[in-house]
């Protein structure tokens, strides 16, 4: 059995941990299907051991982190939480000393969102690559120069280092996580049962240009967004689109550059290759990709997507498709 140890603390922010902590239970249960014995074994710990608050007001059981020893906690991670929780739980003697003993024997460890913090304010993380909230790049970067804070991604593996971005970004990592220990299978099974979209390699953007355009766009082309995104196999060329919108071309291409801040074409390239990306991730095959994101021939959809991420796209399927 695989021993889990999230580490908690007053004002965390509860999904951090609740989420992790789903996502191996419901591997076990997965696990258990399969007349197979469970593989994870959770626990939440906190320098204040008993009931501890959330940020949200729920409350979880937590078990001393002092009395924790290293073989209880094969997985490390510390839950993120808001500036004014995070502050003094920095502070607290008991959460720092503590750490570095639980990391030093782990088989890996990491954070979810802001809880990297603890980890640089430590000097464990010095000259790696880590992930965090996006809102938290900056400070993080600011404060801890010496660490390689990646602005985007869900979340980043560096070695025994695991660390996510905001949130949800902690499920995502610890269904690669599932997928690395058992297998792939099973990791989708997860997201299928928690009802997730899809499965998020640590490489896509926290930032999803959907979400910033309909944002930007204030409503304007919120509907089509959502269609366009739906639909990257049609002809999206501006003439399409501006019919669908019921304006002229011209008017089109003018308010959709003010509504976004992009042009209709680049926009709607970003969405395809984006989805290009996860498409090989699941192996799809190369040509198609290129049909169901609308970049046929296979040729036009190898230079677009050459030229966007500097990379051929079979071989960042070789590099980045399931097993």
């Amino acid at each position: 059995m695989h021993h889990v140890a999230i580490i908690v603390y007053p004002g965390f922010e509860l999904l951090d941990a609740s989420g992790p902590a789903s996502v191996f239970n419901v591997a076990n249960r997965a696990l258990g299907q399969r007349g197979l014995s469970p593989f994870y074994n959770v626990g939440m710990f906190s320098p204040h051991p008993g009931p501890v608050r959330s940020s949200s007001g729920v409350s979880i059981e937590a078990q001393s982190l002092a009395g924790l020893q290293p073989a209880e906690a094969q997985t490390l991670l510390i839950a993120g939480a808001e500036g004014e929780h995070l502050e003094p739980a920095l502070s607290d003697p008991t959460l720092m000393d503590e750490i570095p003993r639980l990391v030093a024997g782990a088989e890996r460890f990491g954070s979810v969102c802001s809880g990297g913090f603890f980890l640089a304010a430590l000097g464990l993380i010095d000259g790696r690559r880590v992930a965090t909230h996006w809102d938290a790049t900056g400070p993080l970067a600011k404060l801890f120069p010496n660490v390689s804070v990646d602005p985007e991604a869900l979340y980043v593996v560096d070695g025994r280092l695991w660390t996510s971005g905001g949130v949800t970004c902690g499920i995502d990592m610890v269904l690669a996580m599932v997928a690395n220990d058992l297998n792939s299978t099973i990791a989708v099974e997860i997201a299928q049962r928690l009802v997730l979209d899809a499965r998020r390699p640590g490489y896509q953007s926290q930032f999803s240009p959907v979400l910033q355009a309909q944002l930007r766009a204030n409503g304007r082309f919120a509907d089509l967004i959502d269609w366009i995104r739906a639909n990257l196999h049609e002809p999206l060329d501006v003439r399409s689109l501006a019919a669908r919108a019921n304006l002229s071309d011209r008017s089109f291409h003018r308010k959709f550059v003010e509504a976004t801040g992009t042009t209709p074409a680049k926009f709607v390239e970003k969405l395809r290759l984006n989805e290009a990306r996860l498409l090989l991730s699941r192996s799809v095959p190369l040509k198609s990709v290129a049909a169901k994101v609308g970049l046929s021939p296979p040729s036009r959809f190898a230079d677009a997507f050459e030229r966007r991420f500097g990379i051929a796209p079979g071989l960042f399927r070789d590099m980045h498709s399931d097993p």
